[in-house]
């Protein structure tokens, strides 16, 4: 059965299929005869969270972009019907599209929260760090920029520092000296600005599990997993014996995975080692010297 215009004033038949949103509309008076929406979604909804991340009606919400995902853009140079628009028309829509990305950055404080997220995100791509961590480092710079705590210090160290805190709420094993030099931040700067997030907002900051530090230098060494295991024990005999309370985590990883690396036969470089891990030599002969005493290895 044909489709036609129910209005009283308009009874045509001219009707036009917007191949965007599968909208039916009249060409003459405009009225939407049909709204057609996708229907076939394969993706099993069974929650609120499967929804908010599953459903495929939109794009993903984010903190990681300027507008957390609800950006609005002005379509391309064509009518309802597909045709190009004249070149008047084209002028008036180029000036609006201008006016729009000028209204959404307008103040400073946006243009700053813009410039972080795009340095955020090139740290994510060195650092390797996952989606949910991104999430809750965009939400706590997001609250320090709303407490006007990126005055008086530069925006990239405080989200650098923000980054740092996130990576230990999340566990996820990366150091000061990591973010600092690939982010090209002096450390001092970035340890006061890690304070300053510590204090202002009361955070809980849990300690690194050592374990995990050792394993991802085990990967970046190219070690062996029967090593790594016996690193692993090593680490968890000194840690019930107690003695790495108050030592760097970083360093305890480091001499552990070394005197295992040692004692297994693996042909390992002090040198090499003490770059990849970020340790002085000296602590690393010295952490090591003191578990094997105490193991009595």
């Amino acid at each position: 059965m044909m489709q036609k215009c129910q209005l009283d004033n308009c009874s045509k038949n001219n009707l036009i299929t917007d191949s965007f949103s599968g909208e039916i509309l009249c060409a003459d008076c405009g009225t939407v005869i049909e709204e057609k929406l996708d229907n076939n979604n394969e993706t099993q909804i069974h929650s609120l969270e499967d929804f908010m991340t599953k459903s495929h009606v939109g794009s993903k919400q984010s903190l990681s972009m300027y507008d957390k995902g609800m950006n609005s853009v002005i379509g391309n140079d064509r009518d309802a019907t597909g045709k190009p628009l004249n070149s008047a028309s084209k002028s008036q829509f180029n000036r609006l599209r201008q006016l729009d990305n000028r209204s959404k950055l307008r103040q400073s404080s946006q243009r700053t929260l813009v410039k972080s997220l795009t340095f955020l995100n090139g740290l994510k791509e060195k650092l390797g760090i996952s989606e949910n961590t991104v999430e809750v480092t965009c939400s706590l710079f997001r609250r320090a920029q709303k407490n006007r705590l990126t005055k008086g210090r530069t925006a990239n160290s405080l989200m650098a520092a923000a980054l740092y805190v996130s990576c230990r709420q999340t566990m996820t094993p990366r150091s000061l000296d990591d973010i600092s030099e690939l982010g090209n931040i002096h450390k001092k700067s970035l340890q006061k600005a890690v304070r300053v997030l510590i204090d202002e907002f009361r955070l809980n900051v849990p300690q690194y599990n050592t374990s995990s530090f050792l394993s991802k230098l085990s990967s970046d060494m190219g070690i062996s997993e029967k090593t790594k295991r016996y690193a692993l024990k090593i680490l968890a005999d000194v840690e019930e014996l107690g003695a790495t309370a108050g030592k760097n985590p970083i360093g305890q990883a480091a001499a552990s995975l070394y005197l295992a690396s040692m004692l297994m036969g693996e042909s390992v470089n002090q040198r090499k080692f003490s770059e990849v891990s970020g340790v002085s030599t000296v602590t690393l002969r010295n952490r090591k010297n003191t578990i094997q005493k105490l193991l009595d290895l």
